[in-house]
C-alpha cells in the first residue's frame, strides 16, 4: 500500500519553513520552481521491507560486478567511460570493498506490472537529509505516521567504524554551488556531534603523500577518511591530473571509491552476461537495455538514455519534454551511440492527489556496505524524474 497524504494548507508554510531551515533544505527551488511538495507518500510496513530487500539484494550483485569489471579491460571500454577514467580504472591495484565505505541509491518506481528500478545512483548518490531528517519533520505534521531508516546515522555509523575518535574527515563536494554544500553540512553536523572533524574541500585541496592524504588548508593533520559528493567525470575535469588520480589509488577509505563509476554508467547491463556474476535481482527488476544501435530492430518502446546521465537529465521521455529536447537527443545518439542506451519504457503507475490531478513517483531507496539504510522520494507531474521533480518525506503507517 502507497497513498499521497496533503499537509493542510493552513500548516504548510510552516513545514516549508521548518524544512528550510531545519532540513538543510537551504535551496528549496530550482528556478520559481518551489521543491518542497505539500505531500508526504505513506507507505504500510510490507512495502517497506519488501523494497528494502530487494536494494539489499541488488547492491550486493552492484558490488560483484564493479569488482569483477575491474579485472577485464576489453570490458570497462565498452562503458561508455571518459578515456582519462578508463586508463586511471586500470591502475586500480589496491581495492578492498572491506577498507572501503559503500553508498548506493536505488530507483524504484510504481509501474502497471509491479515496482521497477530504473537505475542505481552507485557514484555520488543525493538525498542525505531527505533520507534522514525530512520524514522527521513531516511526522511532526501528520498523525499516524512513523518515520523509516535514517540515512545520515546508518552512513555515521559507516564512518565511525572507519575513523578513531577525534579522527579528521575530508568532505569533498563542488564549493561553488549551496545545494551541495547543505550536503555536505548535514553529514559534517553529525560528524561533529559524534566527535569527528569535518573538513569541507574542493577536489583539489587534497595533498597526497606516502604517508597518506591532508588538506591544503590544515596541513600537517591526515585525513582518515574522504566522502566524495563530486562526480568522478567532473573530477579529470581538473586542470592536473595531479589533482584526481590518487583517488583512484590511495589506500584511505572512500565513500564511494572511484570503482563505483562502473556500475554508476547505464551502459553497464550489456557486458553483465560477460561476467558471470548472478544478477537475477537485476533482471528481475531493470527494464530491458541494449545498445542503441540495436533498439531499432528490436519492438518495444524504447528510451535513450546517456551513459553517465543524472538526475534524469537527457532521458527521451516525449511526455516529459519538449519536440525540440527530443530531436537534440536522438542526434546525439545518432553521433556518439557508444554513449547512450536504449531502455524499454516501462508504464509509470501515477498516484491521484487531493486536487484530482495525478504525480509520478520515484522512491530511492539507500544502502550502506549492502544493508537497508533508508528512502528518499521525489514526484512529478510527468514521469521523468528530473531536476524539477519535488522532495516528498516517505513515512510508514503505524501498524
Amino acid at each position: 500500500m502507497i497513498k499521497l497524504v496533503k499537509i493542510p494548507d493552513e500548516i504548510y508554510p510552516m513545514y516549508r519553513s521548518d524544512v528550510i531551515f531545519n532540513g538543510y533544505k537551504w535551496d528549496p527551488q530550482v528556478g520559481d520552481h518551489n521543491t518542497v511538495s505539500d505531500y508526504v507518500l505513506v507507505m504500510d510496513q510490507k512495502t517497506a521491507d519488501y523494497l528494502d530487500e530487494q536494494a539489499e539484494k541488488l547492491s550486493e550483485e552492484t558490488m560483484n560486478l564493479e569488482e569483477t569489471v575491474l579485472t577485464k579491460p576489453d570490458l570497462i571500454k565498452k562503458l561508455g567511460l571518459p578515456r582519462k577514467i578508463q586508463k586511471a580504472l586500470l591502475k586500480i591495484k589496491n581495492y578492498s570493498r572491506e577498507d572501503n565505505i559503500r553508498l548506493m541509491r536505488f530507483d524504484f518506481h510504481p509501474t502497471t506490472t509491479g515496482w521497477m528500478v530504473s537505475e542505481v545512483n552507485s557514484d555520488v548518490p543525493g538525498g542525505y537529509a531527505e533520507g534522514s531528517i525530512l520524514p522527521e519533520i513531516a511526522c511532526k505534521y501528520l498523525p499516524n505516521v512513523q518515520p523509516h531508516h535514517n540515512l545520515g546515522n546508518e552512513l555515521l555509523k559507516a564512518f565511525i567504524q572507519k575513523v578513531p575518535e577525534n579522527g579528521h574527515i575530508g568532505l569533498v563536494y563542488a564549493t561553488s554551488y549551496s545545494d551541495d554544500r547543505q550536503v555536505m553540512q548535514f553529514f559534517g553536523d553529525l560528524l561533529k556531534k559524534n566527535n569527528r572533524f569535518a573538513h569541507y574541500l574542493a577536489p583539489d585541496h587534497l595533498t597526497w603523500t606516502g604517508s597518506g592524504v591532508s588538506s591544503l588548508l590544515t596541513p600537517g593533520i591526515n585525513l582518515a577518511a574522504i566522502l566524495r559528493f563530486f562526480p568522478l567525470e567532473w573530477l579529470i575535469t581538473l586542470p592536473h591530473k595531479a589533482y584526481w588520480q590518487n583517488y583512484f589509488t590511495s589506500g584511505v577509505a572512500s565513500c564511494n571509491h572511484p570503482i563505483t563509476i562502473t556500475t554508476q554508467s547505464k551502459r553497464l547491463p550489456l557486458i553483465w552476461d560477460k561476467l558471470n556474476v548472478p544478477t537475477d535481482t537485476w533482471k528481475k527488476l531493470l527494464p530491458k537495455t541494449v545498445d542503441p544501435r540495436m533498439a531499432k530492430g528490436i519492438k518495444g518502446n524504447w528510451i535513450y538514455k546517456p551513459a553517465l546521465g543524472r538526475v534524469g537529465e537527457a532521458i527521451s521521455i516525449k511526455k516529459a519534454i519538449t519536440e525540440k529536447e527530443y530531436k537534440k537527443i536522438l542526434k546525439a545518439v545518432k553521433r556518439n551511440p557508444k554513449y547512450w542506451v536504449a531502455q524499454e519504457m516501462f508504464d509509470s503507475l501515477p498516484l491521484p492527489t487531493q486536487e484530482n490531478t495525478e504525480m509520478h513517483l520515484c522512491v530511492g531507496v539507500f544502502t550502506v556496505n549492502g544493508k537497508r539504510a533508508g528512502f528518499y522520494g521525489r514526484i512529478c507531474p510527468y514521469p521523468r524524474i528530473d531536476a524539477n521533480a519535488k522532495d516528498i518525506p516517505i513515512l510508514i503507517l503505524k501498524e
